[in-house]
């Protein structure tokens, strides 16, 4: 009996771990992923719970503390820790409320761009020679011009709004998910196990987006959380150039475009905006190298 026992527990231990905790050991070999991960949880949860932890409601004006500074510096009180803005909005409050439009921006963008992408990808890999060679030049066409230049573009033709910003993003956006779908799938598609699904008489639809969709996963979701920042970016850009979400809105971009005639004697107001899209895009652009290094086996340290 005892023996028994012994090689049921050498079993167990030889067992190899479960794909979940893989991937974690993978992933948190990278500190700086980690890292980036740990941030961009925090703002997250801030983004979650802006109405309960923001001191005011970010159109709230206190119009005898125009432009209070830091509470760090010559003037400041802790009634705004980080000031106000030239209306006498609370900083801080609204900083905690553009979190929340950052990321809605971020999730809206990305799956609309990862979906339709995904989709249009499977399709070409799939589809006959003349039916891929037109998808992928409209994808080209889409590719030659600059990003940020195509969604100015089209948010001039549908209107400025937040809305329009994110279409016109996720329609930026579309044309990586698309050849990087393609290319995923023309590499799987000629596998072992795709021709024993069709020997089987699986469907078309079924092989593509049951049987091989599936195994082209990994380079997708790092490719969505790398656009999750990228989508970030261009909406604070839009914002920044009156294209974007409209005052007064509190997304960081459209903050920034209206503190700048206030840079030089009101840093706060340009600087902490800035620091939240520099340290979100940071933070998120870190956990995508981790998840690249954690789904691709040949980035896996050994």
């Amino acid at each position: 009996m005892s023996d028994a026992s012994s090689a049921t527990a050498r079993t167990i231990a030889q067992a190899p771990p479960s794909p979940l905790k893989d991937f974690w050991n993978a992933f948190s070999e990278n500190r700086g992923a980690t890292a980036g991960l740990v941030v961009f949880m925090l703002f997250l949860l801030v983004a979650i719970f802006a109405p309960l932890i923001s001191p005011y409601a970010p159109d709230t004006q206190f119009r005898d503390a125009l432009l209070q500074p830091p509470v760090w510096t010559d003037g400041g009180t802790w009634q705004f820790p980080l000031g106000t803005d030239p209306l006498g909005r609370d900083m801080l409050s609204r900083l905690i409320h553009g979190a929340r439009f950052s990321f809605f921006i971020g999730i809206v963008v990305v799956t609309v761009a990862t979906f339709f992408g995904v989709v249009i990808g499977v399709i070409a890999g799939f589809a006959p020679t003349w039916a891929d060679t037109l998808i992928m030049r409209v994808m080209d066409i889409v590719l030659s011009f600059p990003s940020l230049l195509l969604a100015l573009v089209l948010v001039a033709i549908l209107g400025p709004s937040l809305l329009n910003a994110m279409v016109a993003i996720a329609i930026v956006l579309q044309p990586h998910f698309v050849r990087l779908t393609r290319a995923a799938v023309l590499s799987e598609r000629t596998r072992d196990y795709v021709t024993a699904a069709r020997v089987a008489g699986a469907g078309k639809m079924r092989i593509m987006f049951r049987t091989v969709l599936p195994n082209c996963l990994a380079p997708i979701i790092v490719q969505a959380a790398l656009s999750f920042s990228t989508a970030i970016l261009d909406a604070a850009a839009l914002g920044f150039l009156g294209m974007g979400a409209q005052p007064p809105t509190p997304e960081w971009g459209t903050m920034l475009a209206e503190a700048r005639e206030f840079i030089l004697r009101a840093w706060w107001v340009v600087t902490f905006p800035g620091l939240c899209i520099l340290v979100t895009v940071l933070a998120i652009n870190l956990m995508g190298d981790g998840l690249r290094d954690a789904l691709d086996p040949k980035l896996k340290r050994s």
